[in-house]
């Protein structure tokens, strides 16, 4: 061996030298620094490299696969099974430029073969692929080439390979690739020595030096071999699915050789079933033929006495805001309000605020929420959008809006003719597949888009919370978001229709850390069913010397994505007994479709799915991914909205 390390040195120098490199630089040249695979932990700032495995068999029928595979395009098993392999992690990563390691023989010459020594080196094999054009029989072609290429530039130690590239390094993973493939085909020999006969015995894999490999060798007409992983970042069942994956593709690949790579399946029956049918068995009771003021209305029923609303020093209970809102509502439709009405609303906190959303509701007619605090331009854009006919707006208000055509009714505290009307419902021909709200979405990708809210969708959710989370009559909620966000009305209609109580602050408060902070204390609030990320954080650093109650246990969270951060900062803040949940949802599916009850230190998800909805993941075809694979989130069930008002090619594309 000493005398072939000479003689490669003297070899391997000058153009011999400077062409093997310069073809690993070309061959490298812009490819992935990191494979992205779908892991269950973050990665580590430094490997430790240990490692597990879980076993592969490859059963002769798959293994004959491979082989007709490879003698049809006069290729070897290796390049027949790296294809099925790079399109697993193609699939997996999202990515469609894999770099693959192997490690070759390097033993070139005959006269290296009978020689004792350690002449194996590493290759960097990229292969690029388009899933929705590739095939397996081109995929086999573009592997065979570049094997060829690779193995006729196999001299250079693969140490130089990486200080010639010099790609981006991290003690967090292996330079130029992070999976591996090794195939063993070397004849087994059988040792004997005088009295004594060897056999190889299985080791226990503790380490890893990769994310991913695959090894396999050929018995007995089968391929046996090993997924050996990185255990810091995969757990041995992800391994196992990933294992179940590679057989189901490899299958599909070897009996449809012509078929797109894209549409061939990863995924069992079972495990379909699983991501369509077990993750979405949310299928629960509420009541499908209740409106969403009518839930405000039983309990109104329940307990009249009860104090529905506090704003201030002023106290209205459940009565005598049903008695209001009802003769507001027959007001409204005295004044030319039809069920299918849109009504903007434009006030300021406080109970009269509240009347007005119930009184719409109860008229038949759809509300429109308008934030005073909007700019001018977008409150007429809305406003002409949802062709809106009537605005319930205050005096001191409607000077400053563009209310042109519009006919203008003041709340109910400005009315002196109230008492005229009977404080009983009004009769009103509506049913639950009817719009009860439209909300306009921020309009940062365009103009804002008017979301079209069912009593349907509403009610489904509302009972969600209300029940899941145990919102009861003795709970305080603070109400904390504009009218014009949809989270507003699970601040609003979750608390009346549990039989709480509503605590409005003054507008002034709603965006001061501090003062929501003050009451808080001073309400003793129990549940915050609508707060941002953002604002539960300034809460708790802006406060941090503020002295608790401990009597809030229920956290709502939504609107941003939520970290182990800000839960952490709220148990030190409220208390351990106070309950951290993540919500995730757009407008356009009723305030809130998948949730998540956070523990300390741990990782925060999304989560589950709602009550009557459904969640899938899928990818660009809208087929479902594995799972852990990246994917487009699709939305369905009772919280699903009619679509977006006056867009009806959007809302069909949706």
């Amino acid at each position: 061996y000493a005398d072939y390390a000479v003689w490669q040195r003297q070899w391997l120098q000058g153009d011999t030298l400077r062409t093997q490199r310069a073809y690993w630089c070309e061959h490298l040249a812009g490819a992935p620094v990191l494979l992205s695979l779908p892991t269950d932990r973050p990665r580590p700032p430094s490997q430790s490299y240990a490692g597990g495995r879980v076993a592969l068999t490859l059963s002769a029928e798959l293994t004959d696969g491979l082989l007709a595979l490879a003698k049809r395009h006069g290729a070897t098993l290796f390049m027949t099974l790296l294809a099925p392999w790079s399109a697993l992690l193609a699939r997996l990563s999202g990515q469609d430029d894999i770099v693959i390691g192997t490690p070759v023989a390097n033993r070139r010459h005959q006269q290296l073969e009978p020689l004792i020594g350690f002449f194996v080196n590493t290759l960097a094999l990229r292969v690029r692929l388009n899933a929705e054009t590739c095939c397996t029989d081109q995929l086999v072609e573009q592997i065979k080439a570049l094997s060829l290429k690779a193995y006729s530039h196999q001299d250079v130690p693969f140490e130089q390979v990486v200080e010639a590239v010099n790609p981006v390094r991290s003690m967090s993973y292996s330079p130029i690739f992070q999976s591996a493939v090794t195939l063993n085909n070397t004849p087994r020999s059988q040792f004997t020595l005088p009295g004594l006969n060897m056999i190889s015995l299985p080791v226990d894999q503790s380490n890893a030096h990769f994310d991913l490999s695959l090894n396999l060798a050929e018995c007995d007409g089968m391929l046996i071999g090993s997924l050996d992983f990185a255990s810091d970042l995969f757990d041995s069942a992800t391994i196992e699915r990933f294992r179940g994956y590679f057989h189901n593709l490899l299958a599909a690949m070897t009996a449809e050789p012509t078929r797109s790579l894209s549409v061939l399946p990863l995924l069992s029956q079972a495990d379909l079933h699983q991501l369509l049918v077990s993750f979405n068995d949310t299928t629960v009771y509420h009541p499908q033929e209740c409106l969403l003021h009518q839930l405000f209305e039983q309990q109104a029923m329940r307990q009249p006495d009860s104090v529905a609303v506090v704003f201030e020093d002023q106290h209205l209970s459940y009565s005598k805001l049903n008695g209001r809102a009802n003769r507001l509502a027959h007001r409204l439709i005295a004044q030319g309000v039809i069920p299918g009405a849109r009504v903007a609303i434009c006030m300021e906190r406080g109970p009269d605020m509240i009347v007005g959303l119930l009184a719409i509701l109860k008229a038949g007619g759809i509300y429109v929420p308008l934030d005073p605090d909007y700019p001018r331009d977008r409150l007429g854009f809305i406003l002409s959008d949802a062709g809106v006919e009537h605005i319930l707006i205050p005096e001191q208000l409607k000077k400053s809006m563009p209310v042109d055509g519009i006919r203008a009714l003041c709340p109910i505290s400005e009315w002196a003719g109230i008492e005229q009307f009977p404080d009983s419902a009004p009769l009103i021909n509506a049913n639950t597949a009817s719009i009860a709200y439209i909300t306009y979405t921020s309009g940062s990708t365009g103009l804002p888009k008017g979301v079209e809210a069912s009593h349907a969708a509403a009610v489904n959710y509302l009972t969600f919370i209300t029940t899941n989370f145990e919102v009861k009559p003795e709970d305080k909620v603070l109400q904390i978001p504009t009218m014009s966000f949809d989270a507003s009305v699970r601040d609003i209609f979750g608390t009346l229709s549990s039989g709480a109580t509503l605590v409005m602050v003054p507008q002034k408060d709603a965006k001061d850390p501090k003062a929501l902070a003050s009451h808080i204390d001073e309400y003793r609030i129990s549940a915050l069913l609508s707060i941002t990320p953002s604002m539960l954080d300034a809460i708790t650093q802006t406060n941090k010397h503020a002295a608790r109650s401990g009597q809030l246990r229920l956290i709502l969270v939504s609107g941003e994505p939520l970290d182990i951060h800000h839960v952490a900062a709220a148990h030190r803040f409220f208390g351990a007994q106070a309950c951290v949940v993540n919500q995730y949802g757009p407008t356009e599916c009723t305030m809130t479709s998948t949730f998540f009850r956070t523990e300390p230190e741990a990782r925060v998800l999304i989560g589950k799915p709602i009550a009557n909805t459904r969640i899938y993941v899928l990818d660009p075809h809208v087929r479902p991914v594995p799972i852990g694979v990246a994917g487009e989130i699709y939305i369905g069930g009772a919280g699903v909205a009619r679509g977006y008002l006056n867009r009806p090619e959007l809302t069909a594309e949706r």
